[in-house]
């Protein structure tokens, strides 16, 4: 089994288009067709199902995915062990993050990775809610994750990084926003836009918990995936929300952030890992994370 062959079998699988991932790998479409097939031949058994139309994973390609994607990150930390020598740390670490509210602090930490631990790559996964990274790290596919406490699970452990605020999101021209500041029950009666429900958002859980101790359960007339989007529809005039203050770097025309006046505690943002984790490289990045994103002290 050739690595080439399972580097045209990664590709193909991901792009589901034989054309697109010759183009990918830079190799001619009759080439990777030439490869796939040698690779269907050694193993003996069909790893696409093909027609006119489409491509799709049979269930032996699907098997196959994961592990030929393990060989090709294995054979990458040879490659740059050999480079690096002993004296380094060589390693593969994913972190798992979502987008708006890490914006400040992923970068930070990549830097400091990169220039102190040139062997660790870091594999950045975004998109990955606070609630679902904590699945993802107990089912392996994250080595680290951005979350927000409550966790509860016991192999998981983390260590604050920073707190956040709630704050209002509201279209510019609407009533509330020539205030300085509102209260939440002042949004009982608006249509709210907010994260999927399914998702493990903690943000979504935060909303609908201080509406409701508010004195109200939130109207929601739209999900949204991520918060550029979200806010994005508060300044089309969708409805409002109540975000973290962490994404108020987000300056979209139309749209204006205020401060509650109500007193809500502040959500602690962690990173978060597996206790069982016994990663070199995972432990190095936990400690360059330490020193460059230390816990603060606690609120008031």
């Amino acid at each position: 089994m050739e690595l080439r062959h399972l580097a045209g079998f990664i590709a193909t699988a991901e792009e589901l288009h034989f054309g697109r991932a010759a183009a990918r790998l830079h190799l001619a479409q009759p080439a990777l067709s030439q490869q796939i097939r040698l690779l269907e031949k050694e193993l003996g058994v069909d790893l696409f199902h093909r027609n006119t139309r489409s491509v799709t994973l049979s269930d032996a390609g699907k098997a196959l995915l994961g592990p030929a994607k393990q060989v090709m990150a294995d054979v990458d930390i040879a490659r740059r062990s050999a480079i690096l020598g002993n004296s380094e740390i060589v390693g593969r670490v994913v972190v798992g993050f979502a987008g708006a509210s890490s914006r400040n602090v992923l970068p930070v930490l990549a830097r400091a990775v990169r220039a102190e631990q040139p062997g660790i790559e870091l594999v950045l996964q975004g998109q990955t809610y606070a609630g679902t990274a904590i699945a993802e790290l107990v089912a392996g596919d994250l080595d680290i994750g951005f979350s927000r406490l409550p966790v509860t699970n016991q192999h998981i452990a983390t260590r604050v990084y920073g707190y956040e605020r709630m704050v209002a999101a509201l279209p510019s021209d609407h009533p509330l926003a020539s205030r300085e500041t509102i209260r939440v029950a002042d949004l009982a009666s608006e249509p709210f836009v907010t994260f999927p429900g399914t998702q493990g958002s903690t943000v979504r859980d935060a909303l609908i918990h201080v509406a409701m101790g508010a004195g109200f359960t939130p109207r929601i007339m739209q999900e949204a995936p991520d918060s550029y989007t979200i806010l994005g529809l508060v300044a089309a005039g969708v409805g409002v929300t109540i975000t973290v203050s962490s994404v108020q770097h987000i300056d979209t025309p139309g749209l204006v952030y205020r401060d509650l006046e109500d007193e809500l505690p502040e959500l602690a943002a962690v990173l978060a890992w597996r206790k069982d984790n016994s990663s070199t490289a995972t432990k190095a990045v936990l400690e360059i994370a330490e020193r460059v994103l230390p816990t603060p002290p606690l609120p008031g």
